[in-house]
C-alpha cells in the first residue's frame, strides 16, 4: 500500500479533538477534577443545566477515546506491516517505542493531566505487538478473552452501583488548581487513584487495539468495494445499534455509567470510523480547510494531545487565567466555548506548523529519542 491513507490523518485529527471533548469537562469545572469526579456519576438533574449537560457529556464520553484506540491499533499494524517488508525483526525496536510512549504518558500525568492515556497505550502496544503477527484464530481468542473479561468488570461495576445505588464520583479529596506546582504534588500523591480506570479499561483497550489492526489489514480505510462495504456495516452496528444504546444507558441513570462507557461508546467509535472513512472517501481529492485542519492535527496528534490539556490548564485553572472558578458555573455553555476555542488554537497552529515541517515538535523530539539508540546498536554491530 503506497503513500498515506487519505482517511488516517482525519481520522486520527477527530479522535484527538473528540477526546478533549472529554476532557474538557474536567478542566471547566470550578473545582477542577476533583469536582469533576463529584459530578460525573450524578445523572440527569430537573434544572435545564442538569439535563443538557450529561447529555453533551454523552456526544463525547468514551467514543472518541476509543476510536484514539482503534488508531493505535491501526498504527501499530502499519509498523508491523513495515518491519514485515523490510525484513527487520518483530516487535524489535518497537518495544523502544513503547517504552518512550510509556515515560513521555507518565511526564504528561505527573505534569499536566489526570487523566492521562499514553502510559496505558504503552502498556497494551508491548501486548498487542506479540500478537499482531500471530494467526487470526490466536488474535480472535485473545480478543474473545479479553472482552469477556472487559464484560465482566463492567458487570461487576454496575451490580455494585445499582445495589448500592452510589455514584461512581465522590474521590473524597480536592485536587488543587491554584498552583501548578500543587497539582503536581497531588497527581503524585493520588497516583493510584487517577490510574484506577486505566487498570480497569486495559482488557477493553486490548480488544480495541486488536480490533483497530485487523480491521486495517482487512481493508477498512479503503477507497475500493471491499473497503466500502466494511464501513458500511461499521456504520450499520456502530451507529445504528449503538447509538440508541448508549442514549439508552445515559438516560437510564448513573448506576448504569461503566456499561454506557465501557461497552456502548466503545461500539459508537466503530461506526464513526467507518461513517468517517466512508465520507472522507468520497471527498475531492484536494482538502479544504475544514480537512486540512483535521488532518494537520493528526499528523501531530501526539503534540496537539498534550498542547491542548495545556493550554486548557492554562485558561482554566487557577494557576494560569482562573477562567473555570469565575465562569464554570454557566456549565454546557462555558464548557463548548473552551472546547471550541482550544480547538481552534490546535487547527490552526498544527496547519501552520506542518506547512513548514514534516513533523510536530513532540513528534521531531520522539523521532530523535527513538533513533538515537539504534544509531549506537549499529556502531556497535559495524
Amino acid at each position: 500500500m503506497g503513500g498515506r491513507i487519505t482517511a488516517l490523518d482525519v481520522l486520527r485529527g477527530v479522535a484527538i479533538l473528540g477526546t478533549f471533548g472529554t476532557n474538557v469537562w474536567v478542566f471547566t469545572h470550578p473545582q477542577g477534577a476533583s469536582g469533576f469526579l463529584s459530578d460525573v456519576g450524578s445523572g440527569l438533574g430537573d434544572d435545564w443545566g442538569g439535563i443538557v449537560d450529561p447529555l453533551l457529556r454523552m456526544l463525547t464520553n468514551g467514543k472518541f477515546l476509543g476510536l484514539l484506540s482503534i488508531m493505535f491499533g491501526i498504527g501499530l499494524a502499519i509498523q508491523h506491516a513495515s518491519a514485515v517488508r523490510r525484513g527487520q525483526r518483530w516487535p524489535g525496536w518497537y518495544l523502544w517505542r513503547s517504552a518512550l510512549l510509556l515515560f513521555e504518558g507518565l511526564l504528561h500525568y505527573v505534569l499536566v493531566f489526570e487523566f492521562d492515556v499514553l502510559m496505558f497505550y504503552a502498556i497494551v502496544s508491548v501486548l498487542v505487538a506479540y500478537l499482531v503477527g500471530r494467526s487470526s484464530r490466536a488474535q480472535t481468542g485473545w480478543m474473545v478473552a479479553m472482552g469477556a473479561l472487559n464484560l465482566a468488570v463492567v458487570g461487576l461495576i454496575t451490580v455494585a452501583l445499582l445495589s448500592a445505588g452510589t455514584t461512581t464520583g465522590d474521590p473524597g479529596f480536592v485536587v488543587t488548581t491554584d498552583s501548578w506546582w500543587g497539582g503536581v504534588q497531588d497527581r503524585v500523591t493520588y497516583f493510584a487513584v487517577f490510574r484506577a480506570e486505566g487498570v480497569l479499561v486495559l482488557p477493553l483497550s486490548a480488544v480495541l487495539f486488536l480490533a483497530g489492526a485487523r480491521l486495517f489489514t482487512a481493508g477498512a480505510l479503503e477507497d475500493s468495494a471491499r473497503g466500502a462495504r466494511l464501513q458500511h456495516r461499521l456504520v450499520v452496528w456502530g451507529l445504528g445499534v449503538g447509538v440508541p444504546l448508549n442514549v439508552a444507558t445515559t438516560l437510564a441513570g448513573p448506576g448504569w455509567f461503566a456499561v454506557d462507557r465501557y461497552v456502548c461508546a466503545p461500539l459508537v467509535a466503530f461506526g464513526l470510523l467507518g461513517g468517517i472513512t466512508a465520507l472522507v472517501n468520497r471527498m475531492r481529492a484536494e482538502p479544504g480547510a475544514l480537512r486540512g485542519g483535521l488532518t494537520a492535527v493528526g499528523r501531530s496528534a501526539l503534540t496537539c494531545y498534550i498542547g491542548q490539556n495545556v493550554i486548557a490548564s492554562a485558561l482554566c485553572y487557577q494557576w494560569g487565567l482562573g477562567l473555570a472558578r469565575r465562569w464554570g458555573h454557566l456549565g454546557a455553555p462555558f464548557t463548548v466555548g473552551v472546547w471550541v476555542l482550544v480547538s481552534a488554537l490546535l487547527v490552526v497552529g498544527a496547519s501552520w506548523w506542518m506547512r513548514r515541517f514534516p513533523r510536530g515538535p513532540v513528534e521531531a523530539l520522539w523521532d530523535l529519542a527513538y533513533r538515537a539508540p539504534q544509531r549506537g546498536a549499529g556502531r556497535v554491530g559495524r
